[in-house]
């Protein structure tokens, strides 16, 4: 069989949905402009870790065959994630996602000797363990008119004695966080249970229709994307590889934390808007990063669901991207000095008021960034990936909740995760990657500010 460093390849399938789905025609969903505003970008990575210590032949008859299985009932409702990307080489021709008969995702099932009590730590570990355990999308496919992009893949990891790992790749024009989870709760769901029953009778279905009509947006976003790029010859999307300099690690905020954070914030900003848990955390870490770098000017970028916040709104089952930006810019050293925590709070709590405010809606009919009028790009920009919303320790194939979640498209960017904790909800999970020496000065920092 196939070998990779610490890796063995055990299967390689193509799972489409049963018949008569995957001959039911060709179906195309539209982009609107907050998936095209992904679709250069890096993918999305999710790894799932579960304590399992099954035998491998228990492995490969019964856990392989359920989540073939399970998966190929999952892709009838969610058709989108078995199709491709269409980029048209026509600029202002709107790209879609488009399944067709035969479409499949690929799923590897492999096997790993890496140390699997080390990988589910929360201590700093090297990123490069990681990805050995997210699959890549596969090969473009160039054609006269456009070109096909896979937008799904799957790997499944088997730790001897141990578990297992579940690791996910998407392109984000595929969808924001809400789609992915809603996908991820029938996909677990009709795994648990052997059918869709349960699904059907508590889940709401996707909603396909174009809902979110900004049609300027749409043509504007897709004006500033160099969909060129795709007919290049040496054109790929950017992967993760090792060796790197770089660990990753989580740490935790606890609802006490947070409470203590938050009566700093209040003695000295008492009519601060937008004071949430979430806000707090951010300001708390990115103060925290602030300290570790040597950088000038950083940009911090909230992700805002828009959902709940368009006139009228969107309902929750909507499936794409629903996203609009809110960026925030400072020098560092307001950052680190004495009250850099307050002052991270102070720009965060008053940009997102302004934004949830703003008498003319949430989305603009231009790019968030162009209302900062910076002088240059920052060195720094501090992306958030997640929410504590959603659940994300609720995803359980029949297996109990994930002894260890982590999201390794933070490492592309050196953004920031921020979810709700397997135990407490309320506590909430920061995912970090940083270089070893960055890591040692935001552990210190980040442990002194909550002593």
């Amino acid at each position: 069989m196939p070998t990779l460093p610490n890796l063995t390849i055990l299967r390689e399938s193509q799972v489409s949905p049963p018949p008569p789905a995957n001959v039911a025609g060709e179906r195309s969903l539209p982009l609107t402009f907050s998936d095209i505003y992904w679709l250069l970008e890096h993918p999305l990575h999710y790894l799932f870790f579960y304590e399992l210590p099954v035998t491998k032949t228990h492995f490969m008859e019964t856990i392989v065959p359920n989540l073939e299985h399970s998966l190929s009932t999952t892709l009838q409702y969610f058709f989108p994630f078995v199709g491709k990307l269409i980029v048209f080489r026509t600029p202002t021709k709107i790209p879609e996602i488009r399944s067709d008969e035969g479409d499949h995702v690929k799923v590897t099932f492999a096997e790993s000797n890496l140390d699997f009590i080390e990988l589910t730590g929360y201590n700093p570990r090297n990123c490069e363990n990681f990805y050995h355990l997210i699959p890549r999308l596969e090969q473009c496919v160039k054609l006269p008119d456009y070109v096909e992009i896979p937008v799904f893949s799957v790997q499944v990891t088997f730790f001897p004695n141990h578990g297992l790992s579940i690791g996910m790749t998407s392109h984000h024009s595929l969808g924001d966080a809400s789609t992915q989870f809603r996908f991820l709760k029938a996909w677990t769901s009709i795994a648990r249970c052997g059918t869709d029953e349960s699904f059907l009778a508590n889940e709401t279905l996707p909603l396909y229709e174009r809902v979110v009509k900004y049609p300027k947006l749409d043509e504007t976003f897709l004006s500033r994307k160099k969909v060129e790029s795709f007919f290049e010859e040496d054109f790929q999307f950017p992967y993760l590889s090792g060796p790197t300099n770089k660990v990753r690690a989580s740490f935790i905020l606890t609802r006490t934390n947070i409470d203590r954070l938050k009566k700093k914030v209040f003695t000295k900003l008492p009519t601060l808007p937008c004071a949430s848990s979430f806000t707090i955390t951010c300001a708390y870490i990115w103060s925290c990063i602030a300290k570790s770098r040597n950088d000038e000017l950083e940009l911090f970028v909230i992700p805002i669901d828009c959902k709940a916040r368009l006139d009228p709104p969107i309902p929750e089952a909507y499936f794409g991207n629903c996203l609009w930006a809110c960026p925030i810019a400072a020098k560092t050293d307001h950052l680190t000095k004495k009250e850099g925590f307050i002052t991270a709070a102070r720009l965060i709590g008053e940009n997102l008021h302004k934004m949830l405010t703003d008498k003319d809606g949430i989305v603009k009919e231009k790019e968030p960034s162009e209302d900062l009028n910076l002088d240059r790009m920052p060195t720094t920009i501090i992306g958030i990936s997640g929410t504590p919303k959603i659940k994300l320790y609720e995803v359980d194939f029949g297996w109990g909740k994930p002894k260890k979640i982590e999201k390794v498209s933070i490492d592309y960017s050196g953004s920031i995760s921020i979810d709700a904790c397997k135990e407490m909800y309320e506590d909430m999970e920061i995912g970090v990657c940083l270089t070893d020496d960055e890591m040692q000065a935001f552990v210190h920092v980040f442990n002194e500010g909550l002593a």
